[in-house]
């Protein structure tokens, strides 16, 4: 069996894709290659290959032991990601962010979940043919589209009418979320539901803070901000919704898209490179608020325009499946073992 110890700490703020992205991963690997791969958890015993998902100081430390064996870097954000989420004084901006850097030029290969950040990655100096594009995916089985009577008692639960139009957007409340774009959307249309899952991951850090805390304790009555949802809950708003809208400035591989398109919701996305280079086709693009407010108006007043737009988002869901994943991750870790044991 192949030694594969997991470092990470993604799984301890609630509301993040990166922890997201970490939980789908261990399940695949213990679902479909439990005689195959042996897994750790954030253990330093000697290992064939480590796998670092988040850049912990102490996980950085650990890259110069020889325990490590072949060290792969998950790359989830650089620094220029990180403006408009984060707010840090200098110089202690610009010491992480070299530290950022620094952590991924440790690392023997690197996975990115968008093949646009390859580039970018070469710009800081990484080597690109030590670096790897694998999309994010996410289970059916956690993430599917649930029966008419289910999402009736959902909606009954929240004291939403069977005839209300919903907009549902998920993520980090922030700036770079696009947060105040969808905020504006449910004040221009006070007939249509919006709802806001996510929260302040970073807590008083993040960027903005005090001023979508205050948005938060004062929005319209049709914005309903959840604050942070359990990911076994967030399936319901999915299939509740509409329309699924993520008004983000900047992205790498949303989950929530893809719990999304798995649970057969319509997707609206601002217009972003990124996007074009992953899920072109596969949902609706705005250029920004009056594209979006005119779309979601023309949905709410002939919701058939939504059909093509479910079997759209089935369509990306089969391709970013836990099934198509499983064995791009499988010849990964093992040609990563292979050439450490040719280094040896």
């Amino acid at each position: 069996m192949i030694k594969i110890n997991m470092f990470s700490s993604a799984d301890k703020v609630a509301g993040q894709g990166v922890g997201s992205a970490y939980k789908e991963l261990i399940d695949l690997l213990k679902d479909h290659f439990s005689d195959e791969f042996d897994v750790k958890i954030n253990d330093y015993h000697a290992s064939d290959l480590s796998h670092y998902h988040t850049i912990d100081p102490q996980f950085y430390l650990s890259t110069f032991s020889k325990k490590r064996g072949r060290k792969i870097g998950y790359v989830h954000f650089l620094p220029e990601t990180l403006e408009g989420s984060i707010k840090l004084p200098e110089p202690a901006k610009s010491v992480f962010y070299k530290y950022v850097i620094s952590f991924y030029k440790r690392m023997d290969q690197i996975v990115v979940v968008n093949p646009t950040f390859i580039d970018k990655l070469v710009a800081h100096g990484l080597d690109r043919n030590k670096i790897k594009y694998i999309p994010n995916f996410v289970s059916t089985e956690n993430f599917y589209e649930k029966t008419a009577e289910e999402k009736a008692d959902f909606r009954k639960k929240l004291g939403i009418p069977a005839d209300k139009f919903v907009v549902f957007g998920d993520g980090q409340v922030q700036e770079r979320k696009g947060v105040d774009d969808f905020y504006k959307l449910a004040q221009t249309n006070p007939d249509i539901q919006f709802i806001w899952a996510g929260g302040f991951s970073f807590g008083k850090i993040t960027d903005g803070y005090d001023r979508y805390k205050d948005m938060i304790d004062n929005a319209p009555s049709n914005m309903k901000f959840t604050g942070i949802v359990d990911r076994n809950d967030l399936v319901n708003y999915y299939n509740i919704c509409n329309l699924f809208l993520l008004p983000s400035y900047d992205e790498l591989f949303p989950m929530s898209v893809l719990e999304a398109f798995s649970c057969g919701a319509p997707v609206l996305l601002r217009d972003l490179d990124l996007y074009r280079a992953i899920i072109d086709g596969y949902y609706q693009k705005a250029d920004g608020f009056a594209d979006m407010n005119a779309f979601i108006n023309k949905a709410n007043h002939d919701r058939s325009i939504l059909d093509d737009f479910k079997k759209k988002s089935k369509e990306a869901s089969t391709q970013y499946s836990e099934e198509n994943l499983s064995k791009i991750w499988y010849d990964f870790y093992t040609s990563q073992y292979n050439i450490a044991q040719q280094d040896k």
